[in-house]
């Protein structure tokens, strides 16, 4: 329903643009709205990897922000395998303009495969950049970039939570 609302928002953008096709290929300004790149609509009509996996999974980490000022709210969470520390599979969950929503489904594209100190060094400007986002809507790759974080640094503490768990366990027996 959200997505509905949010293609007719974009549609009378589009189409004075021209249909979205090679017209929308780079930002454009039209009868003084500034229309969406075609990277973001790409994103926003076909978001990868929306979903969310169990919370007590000690393989997923959870990163859960938001942006009080626009109302845009952020879930990214990464499976890591144990052995190998890479991630393996990545999805969200987010509710907010068609930018929050690019700019999520670009970040677990660009987490898949990589190791934990990878991820950690991507950073919003990189996201804004490939979605050629308006200054206006930089918060929403910051989003991104703080979601990434925040999942990392939550399968961390739960890792470090079962380690010290199972150090405990073999302390008492």
């Amino acid at each position: 329903m959200l997505r509905a609302g949010g293609r007719r928002l974009l549609a009378p953008v589009l189409r004075r643009v021209g249909g979205g096709g090679a017209a929308a290929a780079a930002p454009a300004a039209v009868g003084g709205a500034r229309a969406y790149h075609e990277r973001v609509v790409d994103h926003y009509e076909n978001p990868r990897n929306v979903g969310s996996f169990k919370d007590d999974d000690p393989s997923v980490g959870t990163g859960l922000v938001g942006a009080p000022a626009c109302g845009d709210v952020m879930k990214l969470q990464i499976r890591v395998d144990e052995s190998t520390g890479k991630i393996t599979d990545a999805c969200f969950k987010t509710f907010g303009c068609g930018s929050a929503i690019a700019s999520s489904s670009v970040a677990t594209e660009w987490v898949k495969g990589k190791q934990m100190e990878e991820v950690l060094t991507i950073k919003n400007t990189e996201i804004a950049k490939h979605l050629s986002l308006p200054p206006v809507k930089l918060h929403c790759s910051m989003l991104a970039e703080d979601a990434i974080k925040a999942a990392v640094k939550n399968y961390e503490a739960k890792k470090a939570k079962l380690g010290q768990n199972g150090e405990e366990k073999a302390a008492e027996a």
